[in-house]
Order: C-alpha cells, then sequence, then structure tokens
C-alpha cells in the first residue's frame, strides 16, 4: 500500500507545511500524518529582494526533516510546491536549485495564478457553495478570486501577506490609527487595479488559509461556540469589526493569553484581519465565511486524480469516503435501510408541512451512516456514531445540518436527544428538536424493516388510513415474524411523534 500514500509539502510565506494522505485499499482518502515549521521567509527577504543563504540552509534541513518523516511513514510520492515568498527572491532560481541540491526534492514554484486555481479547486471539493468570492491571505501574498456556478472566472495575487504587512505597518503587531489608514490606502491602492474587484456586490467573501482559520478559532472563543470546527463556519461584518477593535487594543502580551490565538500568530494576526477587512469592504461581500481546505487540498487532487479533480457532489462524496473508511459495516444491510427510509420519507413527508426541501439529504446521509459507531463498541454505537458524524468533516453540510445528521442517525429517544444535544442548543430552534425526532423514528423504523439484515422485505408499499401506516409486502422472502415484532414495538413511539402507528402486514 506504500504506493497509496502521498506528501504534499506547501513552502509558504509565513509556514512550510507537510501533509501525507494516503488512499485506503477500500478507495477512502484520509490525511495519516502531518507536520507544521514556522518560517517567516518574508520577514529574511533582504533589502536587494533576495533571501539570504542561511535562510535557504534553513529551509533545506526543514524538507530534509519532513522527507525523514515520508520515509518513516513509507511515503515515496512527494509534491513539493512554493508560493510567493520564493516565486519574488530576487534569487529565486538559485533558490530552487540549492533545494533541489540539498533535499533531492524537485520544488515545484507556483504563479499567483497556480496557487490561487489550487486553493480554489481545495475549497471548491469542500464547500457546497456557487458564488463568491474566494480570499487567500498567506505570509507575502493575497489571493483574490471569483467564482460564479462554481467555476473560477477571476483570480489575481498581490504582493501583501500577514507577514510583509507587519513587517511594514505594524511593528510588534501593533497597529494604531495611522498606521491602519496607511495600510488600507496602499492596499486600496492595489485593489484598483483590478476592477472587476468591485463589481459583484453582496457576495460570501470565503476565506482560506492561516488568518482565515485562528480568525475563525478567535471568534468561536470569544462567543462561546459548540463546535470546534472551523470549515463552514460564518462571521457577519460586525463580529469581525467588534472582534479586530478587541485585539488591536490589547498590548501584545495580553493578546498571547487571548482564547483561540497560537502564539504564533500572535503578532500576525491583527494585521491579517485588517486585510480581510479590507477585502470585505472593497468586493461589499455579504459577510466572511471561512473555508479550512485550500492549496495543499488543491494539490492533492490534481496530482492524484489529474483527469477529474473536481468532486461533483460533496455531501454523498463525503459519506462514501467515510463508509469506505469503515469497511467491515454491513454493505447490504445499510444500502436497505438507506433505500427504505427515503421512501418511507416520500410516503409519509405530506403529513408534516414544516420540513425544509434538505430534509430528505439529511435523512439520507444519516441513514448511510446511522451504523458507523459499531466499529468502535456496538452496545453503545448510537452514542459513537453521534460523535463520529459531528468529527468526521462531511462537507457539503454547514454545522447546523452536521448536528442534524448526528442526531437523526444517533437517535434512539427524545429525553435521550435531548441531553445529547444540550451542549449544542445555541444551534438549535425547537423545530429543530421535532424534526429530529421525527425523522430519526422514520429511519427505526426502516431499520426494523430489516432486523434480520437478510432483506427480506424486498418490496412494501405504504398507505396511510385513519391513524394507521399500513405497510404491505409485495415481495418477500418468507413470513416476516421478527420485522413484524420490531415494528409493533416501534409503533408506540411512532404514534406520539407522527401522530400515526405503523403496521408491517404479513406477506
Amino acid at each position: 500500500m506504500t504506493d497509496q500514500r502521498f506528501g504534499i509539502i506547501d513552502i509558504g510565506s509565513n509556514s512550510i507545511r507537510l501533509v501525507i494522505y494516503e488512499r485506503t485499499e477500500h478507495g477512502a482518502n484520509q490525511v495519516i500524518d502531518s507536520s507544521k515549521r514556522s518560517a517567516r521567509l518574508s520577514k529574511q527577504i533582504a533589502p536587494d529582494g533576495s533571501l539570504p543563504e542561511k535562510a535557504i540552509q534553513d529551509l533545506v534541513s526543514i524538507l530534509n526533516h519532513f522527507r525523514l518523516i515520508c520515509s518513516q511513514q513509507r511515503t515515496f510520492h512527494i509534491h513539493a510546491v512554493a508560493t510567493a515568498a520564493i516565486r519574488n527572491a530576487t534569487n529565486c532560481h538559485d533558490i530552487l536549485n540549492k533545494l533541489q541540491a540539498g533535499s533531492g526534492l524537485s520544488v515545484q514554484l507556483l504563479s499567483g495564478r497556480e496557487e490561487a486555481e489550487y486553493g480554489f479547486l481545495g475549497m471548491r471539493n469542500s464547500l457546497d457553495i456557487s458564488d463568491g468570492f474566494l480570499i487567500d491571505i498567506g505570509g507575502g501574498s493575497t489571493e483574490v478570486s471569483l467564482f460564479r456556478n462554481r467555476q473560477l472566472l477571476q483570480s489575481v495575487s498581490f504582493p501583501f501577506g500577514c507577514v510583509n504587512m507587519t513587517e511594514r505597518f505594524a511593528e510588534e503587531g501593533q497597529l494604531d490609527d495611522v498606521q491602519l489608514q496607511a495600510m488600507e490606502a496602499q492596499v486600496k491602492e492595489m485593489l484598483q487595479s483590478e476592477p472587476w474587484i468591485e463589481e459583484h456586490e453582496n457576495l460570501p467573501l470565503v476565506a482560506v488559509g492561516g488568518t482565515a482559520r485562528a480568525f475563525a478559532k478567535l471568534h468561536q472563543a470569544k462567543h462561546g461556540y459548540p463546535l470546534r470546527i472551523t470549515h463552514h463556519y460564518p462571521i457577519d461584518s460586525a463580529g469581525g469589526d467588534e472582534l479586530f477593535e478587541l485585539l488591536r487594543q490589547l498590548p501584545l502580551q495580553k493578546r498571547k493569553k487571548f482564547p483561540g490565538l497560537s502564539k504564533d500568530r500572535v503578532d500576525l494576526i491583527v494585521p491579517g484581519l485588517a486585510l480581510l477587512r479590507i477585502l470585505l469592504h472593497a468586493t461589499r461581500a455579504s459577510g466572511f465565511l471561512i473555508c479550512g481546505s485550500g492549496l495543499r487540498d488543491g494539490v492533492f487532487y490534481m496530482s492524484r486524480f489529474p483527469q477529474q479533480p473536481q468532486l461533483d457532489n460533496l455531501l454523498e462524496s463525503s459519506v462514501a469516503n467515510l463508509l469506505a473508511l469503515h469497511p467491515r459495516m454491513p454493505s447490504s444491510h445499510l444500502n436497505y435501510v438507506r433505500s427504505s427510509a427515503l421512501s418511507l420519507y416520500d410516503d409519509i413527508k405530506h403529513r408534516e408541512s414544516a420540513f425544509p426541501p434538505r430534509a430528505r439529504l439529511w435523512l439520507d446521509a444519516a441513514a448511510a451512516l446511522f451504523r458507523i459507531g459499531s466499529t468502535i463498541d456496538y452496545e453503545k454505537y448510537e452514542d459513537h456514531t453521534f460523535y463520529m458524524i459531528m468529527n468526521a468533516g462531511l462537507n457539503g453540510l454547514n454545522h447546523h445540518e452536521i448536528v442534524m445528521v448526528a442526531a437523526i442517525a444517533s437517535f434512539k429517544t427524545k429525553n435521550r436527544t435531548r441531553q445529547l444535544l444540550h451542549p449544542y442548543k445555541a444551534l438549535l430552534t425547537d423545530s429543530d428538536f421535532t424534526m429530529i425526532s421525527q425523522l430519526g423514528i422514520l429511519l427505526q423504523l426502516a431499520i426494523a424493516l430489516d432486523r434480520c439484515q437478510t432483506q427480506a422485505l424486498q418490496r412494501f408499499s405504504v398507505t396511510a388510513a385513519d391513524d394507521t401506516l399500513h405497510i404491505r409486502p409485495l415481495l418477500a422472502d418468507g413470513q416476516l415474524e421478527v420485522e413484524r415484532l420490531e415494528v409493533a414495538s416501534l409503533a408506540e413511539d411512532f404514534y406520539k411523534i407522527w401522530k400515526i402507528a405503523p403496521l408491517l402486514h404479513a406477506p
């Protein structure tokens, strides 16, 4: 399986990162290792624009360290890329030659356009969003892209980032009013060279990269957000302004203690957030949306799947990948439950007018994953299912939807569900609890119809009469004694939620 492991090294202007991906024998992709080293290459550029020899040799040492990690992980396919700090250095080609000579790695130098394209691909394959601006603030450059209908239309790379703007305007990370105005003036002047940036108002500003992730962590810590997921996290303009001003007023020593802020970003975070705010106003965007995927993910998809790097159905791909990571689950039973749950939903949904259009999608994902917790412990598999879905990183869902899917998949009783969801009540409404109960008990009915996991009830029809939901076999193998008893034991709880009791007839 060593040929199925692939290392990506991203030589950025602020940090150098390694990610090792593995493709399992069942077709799942997963990250099995990662590492990060702070480099601050943009800060080390000499007055003549070159990267000094010591910085180059330090970089060689980091690459050799990463190569050793890859070797220990039996990873022999390594794709290294470099961005703005090396791209803009006057001794760029000399740097690349010395990196290859010292580490044995051939480093691909990305143009600003290529950097934006890889970042867009990583975002596109992880966020179900059609239109917006994509912003990637690095240490020495910032990529701004416009996408419509999930297609990249425009992109540009500007020579400013959180590291070089800190050096220029924010000594030791402090940014007073005069410095902030000077930074804004310089950035706005550069943005004027790309008039399309101001021609598409009220789109979301999708932010990727270290500054964006730090932004989300800080905002979540400040507001006591119940999920520790930065991907697909929205921040409105007012919330961003409030956090920026709060951090800007803090001396560096106090800022170090701010919840959610890592020590290597203490001096960079205020200039980085200033850049995000400037870009939000310049694009006239509706607000921020943080994306946890970006350049490295794009490099992975393009390198491993060059013929078809773009994913079409993000949620289905994510669910399939998670199932492939746990191949011991009974696939025939899961497929039956999934199909039956959707069939039951289509037959009964008219009884509840409050279902949103994506409710069927949530039920489908929950039905596909309801047994995943059994790979840890069957006796408490519902609890494990909830935890695994909450932390699996299901792409194509926002945070509210992730909670909904996890709760539906692990549903047993209304009281248990309320206790389980208590930490996340800020993300839910009373109607959400009602919907979770309705879809959760519907999933339990689909599970009951294949209690023996033999798919004996091959086809059935559903009709409602008075207070009974009649399930009549159209094609069955045997008398379905176990399944009929299971449905009967579920009938009372089902009635309390749906005001109709299911009855499985004999063949």
